[in-house]
């Protein structure tokens, strides 16, 4: 559906226009105003009415409609599509979720669609209405707002996922919670969602450089021009940053990953020593009963007045000294 629809002229909003196809040829007339249509997850009927009057392309229109996107930059002969994958944390149940947003620019207008929750449009669009400044560099303005609230969001979204993490490396090296049969779980979620994390920020490093003029195959993009390149520059500063943290929250959580199975690994050995031993004692006076259970009537001292008591001693003695044997070694 379309949530929102206005022209914007030197900053400012004027109109919410009826007729898309008028209020195009407006804006391109006087030049100094643009058309923003804003959608939330369109039907095909929904979006066959844009389609025509802004002329996109049928590929990237196919892309809008069925979502489960990757962060991507294409470039058409009559507009720039761009994907974004926002996120959002939840922190009661230190999740990662993404939505996905795609944008239209073309001459004097602007179409985005947005898919899921986790896009901050409205807010953008009310901050720039109340700056207007950005608003003044037409819809290249806009994308450099929203590529850039989305970016600065990664940043929280890492500052999050590293405060999780240093709570997982806390468990797993505690003394009391280390043994904890949940850990491993946790720690394979928390893996997850940093690569939930990762299949929004990684893929962006593409587009980003080329919107921001970088790379040995830097070319000029259409509808952004030169003056704008600095800003989307600040932006791939951001998202590279962004990236760095995601790297290093994978490294560390598979370092984390691998020190819990190491314990675990050692706390069972210590387990089987300990079972070891114990069955190793008990071995001993399982022998020599069953050897006197036998009931045979030819066997030594099974008449002599001291017999009973010499076997319980023995057993005792030798019980001792393998106990003292295995508390040295750390068995028991």
């Amino acid at each position: 559906m379309i949530v929102d629809c206005a022209i914007y002229r030197n900053g400012h909003r004027t109109e919410s226009p009826q007729d898309f196809s008028d209020a195009l040829t407006e804006v391109r007339a006087r030049g100094d105003s643009f058309l923003w249509i804003g959608l939330y997850e369109p039907t095909e009927k929904e979006f066959d009415l844009v389609t025509e009057e802004f002329g996109l392309h049928p590929l990237a229109v196919e892309d809008a409609l069925k979502a489960h996107q990757r962060p991507k930059l294409e470039v058409y002969d009559d507009s720039l599509f761009v994907v974004l994958k926002p996120v959002t944390y939840e922190a009661k149940s230190d999740t990662v979720a993404s939505g996905e947003l795609m944008l239209f620019i073309g001459d004097s207008f602007l179409v985005t669609v947005r898919h899921g929750e986790g896009s901050p449009l409205g807010s953008i669009r009310r901050h720039l209405e109340e700056q207007h400044e950005m608003l003044r560099h037409g819809p290249t303005g806009v994308l450099y707002s929203i590529t850039d609230a989305v970016v600065d969001h990664y940043l929280e979204v890492a500052t999050e996922l590293g405060t999780d993490l240093e709570e997982l490396e806390a468990e797993v090296f505690s003394p009391n919670l280390g043994g904890s049969r949940h850990t491993a779980s946790r720690i394979y979620t928390f893996k997850r969602q940093v690569q939930e994390f990762r299949r929004a920020t990684g893929p962006l490093a593409l587009p980003m450089t080329k919107l921001a003029g970088l790379g040995p195959s830097a070319t000029d993009v259409p509808f952004v021009p030169e003056a704008a390149r600095p800003f989307f520059r600040d932006v791939n500063d951001h998202l590279t940053r962004v990236n760095e943290s995601v790297e290093g929250l994978d490294r560390l959580v598979s370092d984390v990953l691998a020190a819990h199975l190491a314990q675990t690994s050692v706390r069972q050995n210590d387990d089987m020593r300990k079972i070891s031993a114990w069955a190793a004692m008990a071995a001993i006076p399982t022998m020599i009963a069953g050897i006197y259970g036998m009931n045979f009537d030819h066997m030594p001292e099974l008449h002599w007045l001291w017999s009973y008591p010499l076997v319980i001693g023995t057993m005792g003695l030798l019980e001792l000294v393998l106990y003292r044997m295995f508390k040295r070694r750390g068995w028991l």
